[in-house]
């Protein structure tokens, strides 16, 4: 049978197409606009990897010599203040000025932080950096000093789970650990931390950390640092930053010694370099601004 003129037309075209290659209509063109736009976009995501600020950035800085007052108490006591030991003197320098390490009898309820270069600068200053030179272990469960911060048979360890008021006056009492914070030790305003504590930020000179065993009470007061006298007497000076608590579907600012709590299910609001995160129904102040004071103690 003869082929058909059809049959015969594909078999032309289909020989004229033998040995030729297949270009975009536009040559090279969009190849190499392809090629760009993935180069430029790879080498956007690693210079913005690059250009984000360090942990290591900010204060404080080896030129920032703060102080800070702190607490630790058990019920309605405050616990002496801690004193370090020849190992404890001989810390990595990094964690801050290792003269500065309370010794003997001076118990000064003092953080003497003077970050090192290369050290526990910026957002690395936390207090869990102080809490390790001193060998203390603390959770949201959990409190226990080293057998040397305390004397012989006396109780180095709080479990919450493990009625840690038993013989005292708040025996069968809810227990609950709290760290509260003011970032100025002047001022009234604060925020009760229950968790994540070794990642509390120290933000600014003049702050006051209680760390504290108590009841789970919202009307509890947990007193601050007997030692923020000395901070007076060191003539610190923290600008006073404001704090806003969202309570329903209202916002209240409140600024110098006025302090505002927010209960219940309100959630706190928490901006720039707040110290801690709060969660649960915790009493709870929250700030919005905070200034980085850099002043130098000796």
């Amino acid at each position: 049978m003869a082929p058909s003129s059809s049959a015969r037309k594909v078999a032309k075209l289909a020989s004229r197409g033998k040995g030729k290659k297949v270009r975009f209509s536009s040559g090279t063109t969009f190849p190499a606009i392809l090629a760009l736009t993935l180069f430029l976009m790879v080498a956007l995501v690693a210079y913005s990897k690059l250009s984000l600020p360090g942990e290591e950035t900010g204060a404080p800085q080896p030129t920032d010599q703060w102080t800070m007052a702190y607490s630790i108490r058990v019920c309605d006591t405050d616990l002496p203040a801690l004193t370090g030991s020849a190992d404890e003197i001989g810390k990595d320098a990094s964690t801050g000025d290792e003269t500065k390490v309370a010794t003997g009898t001076d118990r000064d309820g003092l953080i003497h932080y003077h970050a090192q270069a290369g050290g526990a600068t910026g957002r690395k200053a936390k207090l869990g950096v102080f809490l390790d030179i001193y060998g203390i272990k603390l959770s949201d469960t959990k409190l226990e000093l080293p057998a040397s911060q305390v004397g012989t048979g006396e109780t180095r360890v709080w479990d919450i789970k493990k009625d840690p008021f038993k013989g005292t006056s708040c025996e069968g009492k809810t227990p609950v650990i709290k760290v509260r914070v003011w970032k100025d030790y002047s001022s009234g305003a604060f925020i009760d931390n229950v968790t994540d504590f070794r990642n509390l930020r120290f933000v600014t000179n003049g702050m006051a950390f209680a760390i504290a065993v108590v009841p789970d009470d919202k009307d509890l007061d947990i007193p601050k640092p007997a030692s923020v006298a000395k901070l007076a007497e060191l003539g610190i000076n923290v600008s006073a930053p404001t704090f806003t608590t969202v309570t329903g579907d209202t916002t209240v600012d409140t600024t110098g010694d006025t302090t505002t709590n927010s209960t219940g299910d309100s959630t706190p609001t928490s901006t720039g370099d707040t110290t801690g995160d709060t969660t649960g129904a915790t009493t709870t102040v929250a700030p919005t601004t905070t200034g980085a004071a850099t002043t130098t103690t000796g």
